[in-house]
């Protein structure tokens, strides 16, 4: 099975719709810092196990600049997933849809 690249401003139309998921497989701290809206935090070191209950939904993947996510997209279509990757990353997406979580000052 193969995997899809989208660009980082076609990666909009997917947010927010329950058929897809927006998987941010950066470390929770990067996350923090900066993610796309309504994308789950999993590292790539847990995604095998964090997807297993996503099997029939599309995943759309995305990492710092985009290797990580075409590899982790490429792994995962061939155990029956269907995957998007963008391409480029975080780091090449410019859209409106960015947040980030500070910590709390007192």
């Amino acid at each position: 099975m193969e995997f899809e690249t989208i660009s980082p401003r076609e990666v909009d139309a997917y947010l927010f719709r329950k058929e897809y998921v927006v998987i941010d497989i950066r470390s929770p701290r990067d996350y923090r810092k900066r993610h796309l809206k309504g994308a789950i935090c999993i590292p790539y070191e847990r995604l095998e196990e964090g997807v297993a209950l996503l099997k029939r939904q599309e995943l759309i993947l995305y990492c710092e600049r985009g290797a990580t996510s075409m590899m982790a997209a490429r792994d995962l279509s061939g155990k029956g997933y269907h995957v998007k990757s963008v391409v480029g990353g975080i780091q090449a997406y410019t859209g409106k849809n960015v947040e980030s979580y500070s910590p709390a000052r007192y």
